[in-house]
């Protein structure tokens, strides 16, 4: 699931650094994760892994880090492969 995160970060995250050399503990937002490009991110990974997170899910640090995208989509039902 982590190359699928990142791929989608590096095509919809708007980072200002290369999603691959980002740890999975790194501040997203320090690596210029914005809101708007947030939900672009959120919606791709709901769409590439055929999930839907809830509500209480869309929160600043579900999008923290690779780390809590990863749980939150496993909580969603995401097959981790």
């Amino acid at each position: 699931m982590d190359e699928v995160i990142r791929e989608v970060l590096s095509r919809y995250g708007q980072l200002a650094v290369d999603a691959a050399d980002v740890g999975d503990d790194d501040d997203l937002y320090r690596a210029g994760l914005t809101s708007h490009a947030c939900v672009s991110v959120m919606l791709a990974l709901e769409d590439r892994l055929g999930v839907e997170l809830p509500d209480e899910a869309l929160t600043r640090a579900t999008f923290a880090s690779v780390g809590s995208i990863r749980a939150a989509l496993a909580s969603a039902g995401a097959h981790l492969y």
